[in-house]
């Protein structure tokens, strides 16, 4: 289950809040056969940059839509590449956002990103979204990932943080924009997923 406590942040990193160890083991796997279920109605797919590249991750969402990547660019979609609706959002998963920033509107896209051990995400900011004034929530399971926090404009100084599963972050306020990623996943650093790997799960308000 979501730990019972008051929405305090563990840490707070330019801006950013971390709830370390939010979720206990057996929310987590809760979570995770939610997931499951969601990669069935909506299957992982590799997205492509507007360049050609093959991003390093495979990707899904849930929700009202989900955020998409092809040569036409980046983008939320009603509808999964493959035609389909895109599947609910958890209600474990809608748990922890009511949780860490209850005054916020409900979501209606949650990323759904796998990590194998050789994936990263590149210094960007998440600025499709139609109301800036809404947080990011970012749900980490699985192996722990090694997350980067920049400045509201590209470049500069950072700072790292290890994720862990269980983890939860809000990006918001202040630091809304500000220029975040993943460097690198540490193999084998939980036992969560049966093959390893991590699953970032990423609540917005899109539309």
């Amino acid at each position: 289950m979501v730990k019972k406590m008051e929405p305090t942040p563990s840490l707070c990193i330019r801006g950013v809040s971390i709830f370390q160890g939010l979720l206990d083991s057996a929310a987590q796997m809760e979570m995770v056969a939610a997931l499951r279920e969601v990669a069935r109605m909506a299957p992982f797919f590799r997205p492509v940059t507007s360049r050609g590249q093959s991003m390093s991750v495979r990707m899904t969402s849930a929700g009202q839509v989900g955020w998409v990547s092809d040569r036409r660019g980046y983008r939320y979609e009603p509808r999964h590449p493959e035609g389909s609706n895109w599947p609910p959002i958890p209600e474990s998963v809608l748990a922890v956002w009511s949780q860490v920033v209850p005054n916020a509107r409900m979501p209606d896209s949650c990323l759904v990103n796998f990590y194998d051990a050789d994936a990263r995400m590149g210094m960007h900011q998440d600025r499709d979204e139609a109301d800036l004034e809404q947080p990011v929530v970012s749900i980490s399971l699985g192996d722990d990932a090694l997350f980067r926090i920049g400045n509201l404009t590209r470049g500069g100084k950072t700072e790292s943080v290890w994720l862990k599963s269980g983890d939860v972050l809000v990006i918001g306020g202040a630091a809304r924009l500000v220029y975040h990623g993943i460097d690198r996943i540490r193999a084998g650093s939980s036992k969560l997923l049966p093959d390893g790997g991590r699953i970032n799960l990423t609540l917005r308000v899109a539309r």
